[in-house]
């Protein structure tokens, strides 16, 4: 089981020839209404490549909140942890026609005294997942819960070294890690000195994981024509805590969630391009010839959830 703890948002996306700057304005090429947010994103990944997920998140009592919930749920996802006495946030996303884009979000109400809750409930086998807007308060409130974090969203060093220790697995895109870590020198110490497994993405120049034992391991991003590139960080941390809950070591775990990734970007919206897992191995028997099934998994491309 994996309980995502993070951001749940309604997503507005808003076509533009490029994006713009300050004082200047453009006009609308499509405007677009969605559902999205970190956490809740992450949970749909996971959930598509066959884990068992519970989002456990922060939205309102309202309809808007009932739809939301109600689309998390077709796609597998338990919501029964999800806290309803807040507001379902609204992030503004813009989008240019070669897929990047500038995202303004609104902060949520999920607070450590939430994550303190959720973290208390989660069983000792299972996975927490939060982004790094919780960071450095969680660090003190996650008790001896297996945690995968999202870095992004922190916004200072005290709270990068925070999630290091106390996550098991760690995801940060090549530039926050420089900013709040160092360079690769400092994200191995890093790495070794929390024992964590830190997975630094840079997007189409592919991945590096720094493994707590010192070891660097350097993976590639496929190949795409990228039409929407929103969720595409979110694709890749839940399918890599798919994988990590699956048994996967956490290196092919990174290979696996790459591929998910790219395959993301390939479709417009934050959640329509994230692939199942039968998509994923069949991307990968196409072009690096068949693989073997993870630990756990019942038969060769199989897209079934497992048990509950």
């Amino acid at each position: 089981m994996i309980v995502f703890c993070g951001y749940a948002n309604a997503d507005l996306t808003v076509g533009v020839p490029v994006l713009p700057g300050a004082g200047e304005r453009v006009q609308a090429t499509r405007i677009d209404r969605g559902d999205g947010g970190m956490g809740a994103n992450a949970a749909v990944a996971a959930a598509r490549m066959g884990a068992r997920v519970r989002f456990a998140g922060v939205v309102g009592d309202d309809p808007m909140s009932e739809v939301f919930l109600a689309r998390l749920g077709e796609d597998g996802v338990d919501v029964s942890w999800t806290a309803r006495g807040g507001t379902l946030t609204t992030s503004v996303i813009l989008l240019t026609p070669d897929g990047e884009r500038s995202i303004i979000s609104q902060d949520d109400e999920l607070t450590v005294a939430h994550v303190a809750g959720i973290a208390a409930k989660v069983g000792g086998g299972d996975l927490l997942y939060l982004d790094g807007y919780r960071f450095p308060g969680a660090a003190d409130v996650v008790g001896g819960a297996r945690v995968v974090v999202d870095l992004d969203g922190a916004e200072t060093a005290a709270a990068a070294r925070a999630a290091l220790r106390a996550a098991e697995h760690v995801i940060v895109g090549r530039e926050q890690a420089a900013r709040l870590i160092g360079d690769d020198a400092a994200l191995a110490a890093a790495a070794e000195a929390a024992g964590t497994h830190l997975i630094v993405t840079a997007g189409p120049r592919g991945w590096t994981l720094f493994a707590p034992d010192g070891e660097r391991y350097d993976g590639r991003a496929i190949s795409v024509e990228t039409v929407d590139a929103t969720g595409a960080g979110d694709c890749f941390a839940g399918t890599y805590c798919a994988e990590i809950d699956r048994g996967t070591a956490p290196v092919e775990a990174a290979r696996f969630a790459a591929v998910a990734a790219g395959l993301s970007c390939t479709r417009p919206g934050a959640r329509d391009g994230s692939p199942t897992r039968a998509a994923v191995r069949a991307y990968l028997d196409s072009s690096m010839g068949p693989t073997p099934p993870a630990p756990g998994e019942a038969a060769e491309g199989s897209d079934e959830r497992d048990p509950a």
